[in-house]
């Protein structure tokens, strides 16, 4: 019995890692890039308020089992630390996709708001053009909250902005963040988000496969991020394109089947 469990196990493992060799294979013949190859954040850049970038803190962010995981079992105190990977490109024209999902308690002393909630930064200043004491990217998020399991309406797929603002429903919006028309996903399932950004124009953010929210006109404007330098902070300027960030603010959560397609190509004919 104890052999046949082996074996079992074994081609248990051989069956999961072919299905993630082939997944990635159909990839690469659609046009994506996998932006997260399974094994290491190498190709990524941390930035922990509070340290300098490339200073992965306590080993925030880390790879368990195939997924990009954010932790915080070497902490004390959260300490307002709120965190950033960056991936080392920066893009203009593209499509994203990710899963996430939320696993365990939020840290002891992160913000309430921070409960369940995470994201993906989009048009990112570069990390390195940071001081450590700038406590967020200016950039735009693609917000990831996951539901409460109390029966109320917690959408994800939303939008804030720090030091940034938006042109909704064809007005400039000034507020930090409104919410998409996705569902309420609760527990610790995985789920599916996808994000359309077509350089400083259209933007458009997709969950399990619904268009949630549109806007267009990422620019520079507004509070929220602190510290910066202000050769950084052009408010009026359009974001035209920037680094994609995995935030991390204080409740563990992990990611995985990272692609990208680069649709600048496509955009620059069409112009």
């Amino acid at each position: 019995m104890k052999q046949l469990s082996i074996y079992i196990t074994f081609i248990t493992v051989l069956s999961i890692a072919f299905s993630c060799t082939a997944q990635r294979k159909d990839h690469v013949k659609e046009g994506w890039i996998a932006l997260f190859n399974g094994k290491d954040i190498d190709d990524w850049i941390v930035k922990i308020y509070g340290y300098e970038p490339g200073d992965n803190f306590a080993n925030t962010f880390r790879v368990e089992n195939g997924v990009i995981q954010v932790n915080y079992d070497g902490y004390d105190d959260f300490d307002d630390r709120f965190g950033h990977l960056y991936y080392k490109t920066p893009y203009s024209y593209y499509h994203l996709k990710l899963e996430y999902r939320f696993i365990g308690d939020l840290h002891p002393g992160a913000p309430s708001y921070t409960l369940r909630n995470s994201g993906v930064m989009f048009h990112s200043q570069d990390p390195r053009r940071m001081p450590k004491d700038q406590d967020w990217p200016i950039s735009v998020e693609m917000q990831f909250l996951g539901g409460l399991s109390d029966g109320q309406p917690r959408p994800t797929g939303n939008m804030c902005s720090p030091g940034t603002h938006i042109v909704y429903n064809g007005q400039l919006l000034e507020t930090h963040c409104i919410n998409s028309t996705s569902q309420t996903y609760d527990g610790d399932r995985w789920v599916k988000a996808e994000l359309i950004v077509l350089g400083d124009s259209l933007v458009t953010h997709i969950i399990e496969g619904d268009t949630v929210l549109q806007y267009s006109k990422p620019q520079i404007g507004g509070s929220i991020v602190h510290n910066y330098l202000p050769s950084e902070k052009v408010d009026g300027k359009i974001l035209k394109e920037g680094f994609i960030a995995l935030q991390s603010e204080g409740q563990p959560v992990e990611f995985r089947n990272i692609y990208l397609k680069d649709l600048s190509k496509v955009y620059k004919k069409e112009e």
